[in-house]
């Protein structure tokens, strides 16, 4: 007897529909056909343990599973359950009536119990695709996949609700509903960290308002103690709230990698990643045996922050430069290739020197000039070049800080944030994929952000002075863009221009010139 059931192969971002055949023979043996993986391989032991436990049997005869198609890798425990709701049907324990209306995903234990998986979200979308009647789906998954309409999402506690629901039980098991848009927009304006915390550091502050309006990259170079970190991790809450769209697509990243919550339908508000200095090139950009996304895909639509920059290795630093100038990354490897999204902010602090306190009036720098050097050094030119915005931070006195008002709330900064873009989605309503300003192209600057007579001559000037590349010089002119958005000017003006070339004060042409 052949008996097919569906379920689904994640393999990065792409999701592909997967036919289990099972056919039944004379003999003994099982054997498991179309490239599957050690999980996968496991699986009829935990299946035959899981009937077993639940007063069901495998008879003794020869079944022949078949994953199709067979030319796909299939990785992870997702196949457990409809390869035993195949041998069951096969078997004559379970009505095939059903088989062909569902998709079926989820890992069994021993006792029958179903485990949640990842990529849950992608596979009930890919379900609705393929015009699948419903999804079934452990219940600890059954927020996540329930978030796609048009589609019945069932959550199963144990293999027995399966069964029972595939043989008709329609009273006990209910398709679950979530009113997704009503509990994301409920969640976008919460944040447990504001920027009414942050006393003093109105420069900084700025910097930060102008990274957000126009999605630049941002550095802070400062002594410890100065704030860098305590303003890198208030930024999500000036950023502009999250779209549908780009929520659905963020999950998708966090669904597959294994990130999201038991009680997460959509992420809603803007990932924040902030890796340990210590962290490799694979869990940087992501990879492995079985591909997951990294660090750098986990920050997609959000921001990443990496703390003391120079304490990462350089092979690791210098993974982030194609991903900031593409805004995706490939992962090549022998067997697979795959593609992640990866348009995220970067943001990055670090001491201007080993010690921390060169140039800090409070306290002797105890380093030479070779140590600061080979400090700098260690962030490679290009790496520099990508990142548009540069400022330097002091630390606030004591006694200065103990007589200041509380900061701005960030609710009045993201409010300015948010017409700014408002400007930028206008501007680029008929250019597919870009968003914001630093999103722009060469034709697109000579369009938009075109300089006067004027502008020009001190652009001339800072190029000479600070020793700037033409990437650079294109970071200028998109920061000045952003500058005079928030500004409301339609023209990019030469005070524009100026501040936008105060944030790219510290390349390396500087650096020389102050002796380091």
């Amino acid at each position: 007897m052949l008996v097919k059931t569906y379920c689904a192969a994640v393999n990065g971002l792409e999701v592909t529909t997967v036919t289990v055949e099972i056919s039944i023979a004379k003999g003994s043996q099982f054997h498991l056909t179309g490239l599957a993986d050690t999980a996968v391989r496991e699986s009829y032991d935990r299946i035959k343990a899981a009937l077993t436990n639940n007063g069901l049997t495998i008879p003794s005869l020869e079944i022949t599973a078949n994953l199709s198609p067979a030319d796909i890798k299939k990785e992870g425990s997702a196949y457990d359950l409809p390869l035993a709701i195949g041998i069951l049907a096969a078997t004559g324990q379970l009505s095939t009536a059903r088989l062909g209306q569902y998709m079926i995903v989820g890992e069994l234990g021993l006792d029958g119990r179903l485990q949640p998986i990842r990529g849950a979200l992608p596979i009930a979308i890919r379900a609705r695709k393929e015009k699948f009647k419903g999804l079934i789906v452990p219940q600890q998954n059954i927020r996540e996949a329930a978030v796609v309409n048009q589609l019945d999402v069932y959550g199963m506690e144990t293999l027995q609700d399966a069964i029972g629901f595939l043989n008709g039980d329609d009273f006990t098991f209910q398709p679950t509903v979530i009113d997704t848009r009503r509990e994301f927009y409920e969640q976008q304006s919460h944040f447990d960290l504001d920027f009414s915390d942050v006393r003093g550091q109105e420069s900084v502050k700025r910097a930060l308002e102008v990274a957000a309006a126009g999605g630049h990259n941002l550095i802070m170079i400062g002594p410890p103690g100065s704030g860098k970190s305590m303003m890198a991790k208030r930024l999500p809450s000036i950023l502009p709230p999250l779209s549908l769209a780009e929520s659905l697509e963020t999950t998708q990243i966090h669904s597959v990698a294994g990130k999201l919550g038991r009680d997460v339908s959509l992420i809603s508000q803007r990932p924040f990643r902030s890796p340990h200095h210590t962290i490799s090139q694979v869990a940087l950009c992501g990879g492995g045996n079985n591909p997951q996304p990294g660090e750098i895909s986990l920050a997609h639509n959000g921001v990443l922050f990496c703390d003391e920059l120079p304490e990462f290795s350089r092979s690791v630093l210098e993974v982030l430069r194609q991903p900031l100038e593409d805004r995706r990354i490939t992962i090549s490897r022998a067997k697979y290739s795959i593609d992640y999204p990866a348009s995220f902010m970067f943001v990055a602090s670090m001491n201007p020197c080993p010690c921390g306190y060169y140039g800090d009036p409070t306290h002797n720098c105890v380093c030479t000039p070779g140590q600061i050097q080979r400090y700098m050094n260690k962030i490679s030119g290009p790496m520099l070049d990508r990142i548009d915005i540069h400022c330097e931070i002091q630390a606030v006195p004591f006694a200065e800080l103990s007589k200041m008002q509380p900061g701005e709330p960030s609710s009045a900064i993201r409010e300015r944030v948010i017409a700014a873009r408002k400007i930028q989605e206008t501007r680029f309503k008929d250019f597919k994929g870009i968003h914001c300003n630093a999103q722009m192209t060469e034709r697109m600057l000579h369009e938009f952000a075109e300089p006067d007579a004027a502008s020009l001559d001190m652009l001339r000037m800072a190029m000479e002075r600070l020793k700037l590349s033409a990437r650079a010089y294109s970071r200028i002119l998109k920061v000045a863009r952003t500058i005079a958005d928030l500004a409301g000017s339609e023209k990019v003006q030469s005070m524009h221009i100026a501040e936008a070339i105060g944030y790219r004060n510290l390349d390396r042409g500087d650096w020389a010139e102050r002796g380091v």
